[in-house]
């Protein structure tokens, strides 16, 4: 697969896609496969899934099991796994045991069970019984990301050993990552690892506890956060993962637990934005509506709410038409102010700087920071709406608004995903309409009613 090859031009694309398209209804597979090949991996996958549903799984039953597997691999972890479960069991297994084990655990666990089960039975029995015992670690710790394959000797070795493995051409030995060598006792516990530059300086008859440093472990349960903050702390391209009795059972790279931080991270941005879980759309209809409209439809409700603060003063606004120009901007102004807090305390929870009982601290420093902003942000609109309109008066209501609700606003967005992290509530998810809701209400109703209590001054 050419992974770093250019994309396909547009006019070569609708080429390829009708090439494509009658090589699969006539069961071509060399046809195929000499398609999808010569591709960069992202190219093939937009190929593949820009076909029918059923077309994809000719593809994938079609295709070398090796290069279908690098295109399960390249897909979302949701497309991912509907692209597995539609295929029978056997050649779905044939194209997993093609995976490292991580992505393998990744794979089954997001399978239901009926559908795991299946295809477990037809993979090897000593790899399923790997793949089982990674499925059950969760998937942002040490467990989840590791693999397990390792490369390590037993204390016995000799460096020579270890070479002959090396130029072995074994096929098992790519999936070792360049893994430094580990060593480990009789009770399988790593006692040493054994840097590349040591091996080619040493003699081959050298004992590899002659040449080993103690190795840094990490257990099973580490969190991802851990995770970063040990890959930050030291230059280390992976790491040996051990049980609770001090075990060897897979290697941790520095390049997952990256990729793992930004997935989070990524998933965390949809969530704020209402798109929960992989949506694509190559995805059925049907259930990215679904899942749009249980966000949209819960605004619905909080945006009634907020515009009923609205209908209690249409005589304010009757009276003095130029506020509604300036509504809007009060609730965005603040809104945008709430959203940088809002994603300050996301980071903060993420990286484990802050805690639930750490509110009252955060809504300290938030205040301290509205005050600020929303008194210069309050002088800004409040000179451009008396430059604008004329009535300094209208300047005051509009400024003052604006710098209570900025205040309002950062409050809110530091101290609410806080909350709803104790109430066990997703914070991506919810902060967003909370935060809106509430601007929005408080600075309608502090547009309104601080023009209310001026009206003799800014009808004159």
């Amino acid at each position: 697969m050419a992974e770093d090859a250019p994309t396909t031009p547009a006019g070569q694309q609708d080429e390829l896609e009708d090439l494509l398209k009658r090589a699969v209804d006539a069961g071509d597979a060399p046809a195929i496969t000499g398609l999808l090949e010569p591709l960069p991996l992202s190219d093939a996958l937009r190929e593949l899934l820009n076909l029918a549903a059923e077309d994809r799984d000719a593809v994938l039953s079609l295709l070398p099991a090796e290069l279908a597997a690098e295109l399960i691999e390249e897909a979302p972890n949701a497309v991912a796994t509907d692209l597995v479960e539609r295929l029978p069991a056997a050649r779905a297994a044939e194209i997993i045991d093609e995976l490292d084990s991580d992505v393998q655990a990744d794979l089954i666990g997001e399978l239901g069970q009926e559908d795991a089960d299946a295809i477990l039975a037809e993979m090897d029995a000593e790899d399923a019984a790997g793949v089982r015992r990674l499925v059950e670690y969760d998937d942002d710790t040490a467990g989840g990301l590791m693999v397990a394959e390792v490369f390590s000797f037993p204390d016995s070795a000799t460096v020579g050993a270890v070479l002959r493995d090396f130029v072995s051409g074994d096929e098992d030995f790519e999936r070792y990552r360049g893994q430094h060598p580990y060593v480990i006792d009789a009770a399988g516990k790593p006692i040493g690892v054994v840097s590349l530059r040591g091996l080619l300086t040493a003699k081959r008859s050298a004992p590899l506890t002659s040449i080993m440093v103690p190795p840094l472990t990490v257990r099973t349960d580490t969190p991802l956060l851990e995770l970063q903050d040990i890959f930050d702390e030291h230059p280390f391209l992976g790491l040996p993962v051990v049980d609770a009795e001090a075990r060897l059972v897979g290697a941790l790279s520095r390049s997952a637990v990256d990729a793992a931080a930004l997935e989070k991270a990524e998933g965390d941005s949809l969530k704020l934005q209402g798109i929960v879980g992989d949506e694509l759309r190559s995805m059925p209809i049907g259930i990215r509506s679904r899942r749009r409209l249980a966000w949209l439809s819960a605004n619905i409700v909080l945006n009634v709410i907020a515009a009923s603060v609205i209908a209690a003063y249409e005589e304010t606004l009757a009276a003095v038409i130029a506020i509604a120009i300036f509504l809007p901007m009060v609730s965005d102004m603040s809104g945008c102010s709430g959203n940088q807090a809002v994603g300050v305390t996301m980071r903060e929870l993420a990286l484990g700087l802050v805690r639930p009982a750490d509110a009252f601290r955060v809504w300290i420093k938030e205040a301290s920071v509205g005050v600020i902003n929303g008194l210069a942000l309050g002088c800004l609109i409040g000179i451009v709406a008396w430059i604008w309109k004329g009535n300094p008066w209208l300047g005051v209501v509009i400024g003052l608004a604006l710098a209570f609700n900025t205040v309002i606003a950062v409050s809110i967005g530091g101290v609410v995903p806080l909350m709803l992290k104790r109430i066990g509530q997703d914070p991506a998810v919810a902060s967003g309409p909370l935060l809106t809701t509430i601007t929005d209400m408080a600075g309608f109703f502090l547009v309104l009613s601080l023009a209310s209590l001026m009206m003799p001054l800014l009808v004159r």
